[in-house]
């Protein structure tokens, strides 16, 4: 269709109440809980795979913690997550979007959002973690870490731990950010490479988080859980 020839829908400026109505529900959700880490990764990955087994482990440890763990709320790695975190007696957040394939709502979700657009999903990661863990994924877990990089960098979010999981997934990557981006084309400063931190352990990760949280300050309210049925009890 030639540009000429498009005609936006009469319903199109509608669309503006539904974005509003995502945003309202995600923040009127997410604002009574505590801090929260985010955690990313692909859909594909099976249960018998090792990133799969991690991403339990890490959930059930940030859980154990008083962390809220919200992923995407789909199968593989953010099915992974939620259910370390649900297993634990944690809050097990699920930011659900609606796509043509893959993805489904993993049943190890004690609060459950569903969106129509990305970016209003992407806000509710952003504004209510402390810190975000990527484990090896495709091109919605590159999407998600270059934003959070990207709004770290320009300090138009707080200086939060961004942690990769899986150093023979990731340190390929790091490579041509330090050889092309770094090196060769200037196009990053040498500190923005210290943004995010590559590991093959859970402990390490967990404890970079809960160092770097209590680092912060009192920018977030001691955690909390929400129950099943919406009550929440405030912890330590």
């Amino acid at each position: 269709m030639s540009r000429n020839n498009y005609r936006p829908s009469a319903e199109e400026p509608w669309r503006v109440f539904r974005i509003m109505a995502e945003f309202v529900d995600g923040f009127d959700t997410m604002s009574r809980l505590g801090a929260a880490v985010a955690v990313f990764g692909s859909a594909r990955t099976l249960p018998n795979e090792p990133s799969y087994e991690q991403a339990v482990q890490l959930g059930r440890r940030l859980a154990e913690e008083g962390f809220t763990v919200i992923t995407g709320g789909g199968p593989g790695i953010m099915e992974a997550a939620n259910k370390g975190a649900y297993e634990a007696g944690g809050t097990s957040i699920g930011c659900n979007i609606v796509l043509p394939h893959e993805q489904r709502a993993n049943p190890y979700q004690t609060i459950s959002l569903n969106f129509d657009y990305f970016f209003a999903r992407k806000v509710m990661f952003v504004r209510y973690s402390v810190a975000m863990v990527c484990f090896p994924g495709g091109y919605g877990t590159l999407d998600e870490l270059f934003e959070a990089l990207t709004l770290i960098q320009t300090q138009r979010s707080h200086p939060s731990p961004l942690i990769l999981i899986g150093s023979q997934y990731w340190n390929g990557l790091v490579t041509w950010l330090r050889e092309q981006l770094l090196e060769r084309h200037h196009t990053i400063s040498r500190s923005d490479l210290d943004l995010f931190k590559v590991t093959d352990d859970i402990e390490e990760a967990v404890s970079e988080i809960q160092s770097r949280y209590r680092q912060a300050g009192p920018l977030w309210e001691p955690p909390r859980r929400m129950t099943a049925g919406g009550a929440i009890e405030y912890g330590a």
